[in-house]
Parts: structure tokens; C-alpha cells; sequence
């Protein structure tokens, strides 16, 4: 007993409890990220759901008709514009984080979902109820995983995350060209490189948010970081569910 140093155990039980303290603050820091992300999620596809329902009815033959709302969304310039006010919004978010308060963050995070939800209500029109929702279970199953893996992986996926970001150049860039071209032979393969893509970006992203943490983060810092961490993987998601809904999706 006479050997037995105390500062040296002190030192230990301080390292220990630190080490403890910040896998308890990373825990309660991922799990508020992806409720951000489920609750953004969830508000775009209410919003979907009730767009649709508002923009159709069901005509004598049993088909879809479009209300004079639905003519609006669907039919005129107002869906370009609310795609460039979603991507205007998302640029904003992403550049100016540093300079917003966690409040309003949160709240610009919340109305892209929202307009974002909007745009997307129109895959109601061409795809069945019943496969969105299987390619909705899919993607969070898909999602889940790939996520699990970028938390608790010991390796460094940041070489892998920058080819992953090639790659979505590469895929804004066909896309852009297939407009003109049509193909569905390029769009088949758009949307299997895209499934890849943020499959990868998913595991990358999750990586990214658990690294970036940091116990001595005030509630104004951690809050912004929490909200860009729900915003990546939101996106990552979205991306995702689209390109698989792509694939296999059921259409009317």
C-alpha cells in the first residue's frame, strides 16, 4: 500500500471521467442532430402529402386531375422558382452559419424542408403511394446503416468523401446535359452512380459530424453545428430516397 501513488490514480479517475464526459456530450450531440433531421424529414413529407392532395382530385374515370392549385404549382413557372428558392436557401444556410443564431438556423433549416416538400410533392403524381413507401423504408434502413458505420468506423473516410464529391459533381453535371438528351439510359445510370454517391456521402457526413464536436462548444456553437449536421445527412437522405425511388419506384 506504501507505493501507491495518488496522483497518479487522481490523474487516471480525472482522464477517465473527462473521457466519459465527452462520450456522453457526443451521444447527446448525434442524437440531437438526427432529430433535427427526422423532424425536417417528417415536415417534408407532411407537406408533400397535403400539397398533393390539394393540388388533385380524383376525376370520373378514376385518374388524377389537377385543381386549379395543382395547375399553379405543377403547370406554371411557380415550381422553377420555388427549385432556385430552395437552392438559394440551402447556399445561404451553408455559408452563413457562422454568422446566424442557433434560432434562426433552425428555423431556415425547417422552411426549406417545408418549400423542399412542396417541389417534391409532385413524385406523388408520377409514382404509386405504395412504392414511395417502400423506397421510404428502404432509404431509412439504407440510411441507418451506412450512418452506423460513419459513427463507429476507425477509419478515415476523407479520402473516400472527396471521391464522393466528385462524383456528385459528375452527377449535377449529366443531369444538366440529359435535360437536353433525354436518355433513359443516362438517367438509369445517373441514378445508380447517385444511389453509390450518397450512399457514400451518408457514411462520410456522419464521420464528419462526430469529429467535429467538441465538449467545450457553448449552446450558440454546438446549436449551429447540430443544425449543418441535420442539413448534410437531410440532404444525404432526400438524395438518396429520390434516386432509389428512380429505380424502383412504381409508376401510375
Amino acid at each position: 500500500m506504501s507505493d501507491f501513488d495518488r496522483n497518479v490514480a487522481t490523474a487516471r479517475g480525472g482522464y477517465a471521467g473527462q473521457a466519459a464526459a465527452i462520450d456522453a456530450g457526443l451521444r447527446a450531440h448525434m442524437i440531437r442532430v438526427y432529430n433535427y433531421m427526422a423532424t425536417a424529414v417528417g415536415l417534408t413529407g407532411v407537406v408533400a402529402w397535403f400539397t398533393f392532395n390539394a393540388a388533385t382530385t380524383t376525376n370520373a374515370a378514376g385518374g388524377l386531375s389537377l385543381t386549379p392549385f395543382g395547375q399553379t404549382i405543377y403547370g406554371g413557372p411557380l415550381m422553377i422558382v420555388m427549385l432556385l428558392a430552395t437552392l438559394g436557401l440551402v447556399f445561404f444556410i451553408s455559408f452563413r452559419i457562422d454568422k446566424l443564431q442557433f434560432t434562426t438556423a433552425f428555423a431556415l433549416f425547417m422552411v426549406y424542408a417545408g418549400l423542399l416538400g412542396v417541389t417534391l410533392s409532385a413524385v406523388f403524381l408520377t409514382y404509386t403511394g405504395a412504392s414511395i413507401t417502400r423506397v421510404f423504408f428502404i432509404s431509412a434502413a439504407s440510411f441507418g446503416a451506412l450512418s452506423l458505420y460513419g459513427y463507429t468506423t476507425q477509419r478515415d473516410l476523407s479520402a473516400f468523401g472527396s471521391f464522393m464529391i466528385m462524383g456528385l459533381f459528375g452527377i449535377i453535371l449529366a443531369s444538366l446535359v440529359n435535360i437536353w438528351l433525354g436518355s433513359t439510359a443516362v438517367t438509369f445510370a445517373i441514378s445508380v452512380i447517385g444511389v453509390l454517391v450518397f450512399a457514400g456521402l451518408t457514411a462520410w457526413d456522419t464521420q464528419k459530424i462526430k469529429e467535429m464536436y467538441d465538449v467545450n462548444d457553448d449552446g450558440t456553437v454546438s446549436g449551429r453545428k447540430a443544425v449543418m449536421g441535420a442539413l448534410s445527412l437531410y440532404l444525404d437522405f432526400i438524395n438518396m430516397f429520390m434516386m432509389l425511388l428512380r429505380l424502383f419506384g412504381d409508376r401510375r
